[in-house]
């Protein structure tokens, strides 16, 4: 399989938060000579089989989506729902979606949209809340859609958007790069260095419920406890609002080093290293600072003693909503980076942060 499919695998996988189990079990049985471990709240942690007496680097990306999840059947046959993530409500109505019943059945539906026909101007003229919205599956009464689809309250809801790569500017598009992006990154990097005589111990982290609050990645920090933490994450293009000079998040321009979010204030001496490499390697990077947002990098740098870490993010346009731009260019990017990080990491190093 090669990057570009295997990204194309993991997006149209469905894992909101909280049942992200589909996106773990794929992870899993595709990482063959690794031994693979997964905890009751979904974090999966992947280590190299001939692991070494040095420190513990952590590769983390969360599986997890922006979602909802089903909160009552109506006697119409309609479903209310509630968000898993952070959704702006532009960005729900007559939007396809797929919910996943408890027999892992997929139905699909349509967040509906009253036809402007029925609306009266104030309607016209206002954003709609979520509370008003529901979902249609087509059904008419709520026997056909509890009993005929085995809808329940509790089932998750995803997108329903297919992969697509297109070859003439080495973009794809698709659902859930914000983070199948950073799982897809870490996957290839472990591979990369399977056989490799390393200073460090990689671990892979494939973390859960980062949309709701970095839960997983609170969990994996004290589970693993690194000495480094590497976060790899999409993070949000800015370049079709802002212009060439002031824009930091170009697709296509190199990944992003966030230097500062709403949950952690970057290490200075661990962006000049990072950089540093990066130069020495001819890596692309854009630094970016950002007055919201965070990343599971808030909850490995303040964990136990303090955890050195990186953001290493892969700019990604419109995410939190259906449809998602990423290059392939700042993929691969992401995942040299990677490799050169784990390259040249070992305990001197570390201790000097």
């Amino acid at each position: 399989m090669n990057k570009i499919n295997l990204l194309g695998e993991l997006s149209n996988l469905h894992g909101a938060s909280g049942h992200e189990i589909e996106v773990v079990e794929f992870i899993k049985n595709s990482m063959s000579g690794f031994n693979c471990k997964r905890d009751s709240i979904n974090n999966l942690y992947i280590r190299k089989l001939n692991e070494i007496n040095g420190p513990t680097i952590a590769l983390d990306c969360h599986s997890d989506e922006v979602g909802f999840i089903v909160e009552n059947i109506n006697s119409n046959g309609t479903i209310n729902f509630l968000p898993l993530g952070g959704w702006h409500i532009t960005n729900i109505p007559a939007h396809a979606v797929i919910i996943k019943n408890f027999k892992g059945e997929y139905i699909k539906g349509v967040v509906a949209s009253k036809p402007p026909h029925f609306m009266t101007l104030e309607e016209k003229q206002k954003l709609p809340k979520l509370e008003e919205l529901v979902i249609d599956i087509g059904t008419s009464s709520y026997d056909e859609t509890v009993n005929l689809y085995g809808i329940e309250i509790g089932n998750p809801i995803t997108p329903d958007v297919n992969f697509s790569y297109d070859s003439k500017i080495d973009v794809v598009r698709g659902k859930a790069f914000d983070n199948r992006l950073g799982c897809a990154i870490v996957m290839e990097i472990l591979r990369g260095v399977k056989n490799n005589i390393l200073k460090v111990n990689p671990v892979g982290v494939i973390s859960s419920q980062e949309e709701v609050g970095l839960r997983g990645a609170q969990v994996a920090a004290n589970t693993i406890a690194p000495d480094f933490a590497i976060i790899f994450e999409g993070s949000p293009a800015d370049d079709t609002f802002k212009d060439a000079f002031s824009a930091k998040g170009a697709i296509g321009k190199g990944v992003q080093l966030r230097v500062i979010d709403a949950g952690m204030v970057s290490n200075p001496r661990v962006q000049e290293f990072v950089k540093k490499i990066a130069k020495d390697n001819d890596i692309p990077f854009q630094v970016i600072a950002r007055s919201g947002g965070s990343t599971n990098g808030g909850k490995y740098h303040i964990t136990n003693k303090s955890i050195p870490t990186i953001v290493i993010g892969i700019p990604t346009r419109y995410i939190h909503t259906h449809y998602t731009y990423a290059s392939i260019k700042d993929y691969k990017n992401a995942i040299l980076l990677g490799k050169k990080l784990l390259e040249k990491l070992n305990d001197d190093i570390i201790n000097s942060f």
